[in-house]
């Protein structure tokens, strides 16, 4: 999240020192991507063209078992469309076991990173786990990647966990599936987003998480609690004075949470999603995008996280197992210990051992994916 203090600036004035925006992050940052300033952008329009910005992103090695694009000849994709019960179309790639046993199959639905889209991680998952004989959808949000709703990039929480609801209601009347054995697995923001879903649609039987975020409560209160209620005030009035200008000119203000190019001084979490983000190890821009305006988003739009709150109740999905996967050495551990103090048996909270947050997205033989395939196999059971 940016500094609630800055400034909105236009494309040609020039942007925060990095220096104090690495020190703002540290102190107030609340998204999955660091905040390294703000820009006027109107929503849609390009900083540069596409070629410029490939050519320009950094060559950065990936690391060891990074396979973010992954596919496999073992399964089926195909491309699928669903609506939400308000009517806006949810898009996502369900993958199927060519070898499977007769009768119908469980299913597993897949969200994606904040900010991300179906093609950075969450495909990787789904591919995965319908390799072990599930059938798995792996879907864009609403309002972003090819899923429906305007304006691109828009934050609405109970939109988001109604995707989830309606990947449900897609799987459920699937002739592959068996409704009663439909579970879930939501990774960084949609890790909150499906813990929201879940409490009010038993029909998902087993929910997995995957570096967690809550969304909500990094918004109000940053990493580690280190934002007070009276910068939490700052930011929200910051935006809504910025409500006026988009509305009086017709354009948003977006945020430069990830820059195409790493400023040299950048924060280690900066620098870890820029290595995935913003480098040919997870490049995805959706049709009609840019490299420059995936991930970012508006402060305006942010503000909606303030009202979010998916742990509360988080304890009436029980009997309904939960499983709390993070890295022992993700920034964002406290929200999958948050979640686990929350629930209800039965549950489970699991580490991977020197793993940070970005390292589950896509590093294959760091992800446990035995422990989920588990997991699965033992509470979607016929």
């Amino acid at each position: 999240m940016n500094d609630p203090g800055a400034q909105a600036l236009l494309p040609d004035e020039e942007l925060p020192d990095s220096a104090v925006a690495r020190r703002d992050f540290l102190k107030n940052a609340g998204t999955c991507v660091a905040a390294l300033g703000v820009m006027s952008l109107a929503g849609g329009a390009a900083f540069a063209a596409d070629t410029k910005a490939r050519t320009n992103m950094t060559n950065a090695p990936a690391p060891s078992g990074a396979d973010n694009f992954y596919t496999s000849d073992l399964v089926t994709s195909q491309k699928v469309s669903f609506p939400t019960q308000y009517k806006m179309k949810v898009t996502g790639n369900l993958f199927v076991p060519k070898q499977r046993a007769a009768g119908k199959l469980p299913a597993i639905v897949v969200g994606h990173p904040m900010g991300a889209v179906k093609e950075q991680s969450a495909n990787l998952y789904a591919t995965k786990m319908a390799e072990q004989g599930f059938v798995a959808m792996a879907i864009d949000l609403p309002f972003w990647g090819e899923s429906e709703g305007e304006p691109k990039n828009a934050i609405l929480p109970d939109m988001f966990s109604e995707g989830f609801n309606a990947a449900v209601d897609f799987l459920g009347t699937h002739d592959l599936v068996d409704r009663e054995r439909i579970g879930g697995i939501g990774i960084c923001g949609s890790a909150g987003f499906i813990v929201s879903a879940a409490k009010i649609d038993p029909r998902l039987k087993a929910i997995a998480t995957v570096s967690m975020y809550d969304m909500g409560a990094v918004t109000r209160n940053g990493y580690g609690r280190a934002r007070t209620v009276e910068q939490r005030k700052e930011l929200a009035a910051k935006a809504a004075q910025q409500r006026y200008e988009e509305f009086t000119s017709g354009k948003q203000i977006f945020q430069n949470y990830l820059p195409v190019e790493l400023p040299a001084d950048a924060d280690p979490v900066t620098a870890m999603y820029h290595n995935f983000y913003r480098t040919k190890r997870g490049i995805a821009i959706p049709a009609g995008r840019t490299l420059e305006t995936t991930q970012n988003r508006t402060l305006v739009g942010e503000m909606k996280f303030l009202n979010f709150y998916p742990f509360n109740d988080i304890e009436t999905i029980s009997p309904r197992p939960l499983l709390f996967i993070a890295g022992d050495q993700a920034h964002s551990r406290e929200f999958s210990e948050d979640a686990y103090q929350r629930a209800a048996e039965p549950k489970e909270l699991y580490w991977v051992k020197g793993a940070n947050h970005v390292d589950l997205y896509d590093r294959v033989t760091l992800i446990p994916w035995d422990k989920l395939n588990t997991f699965f196999k033992k509470h979607l059971s016929a």
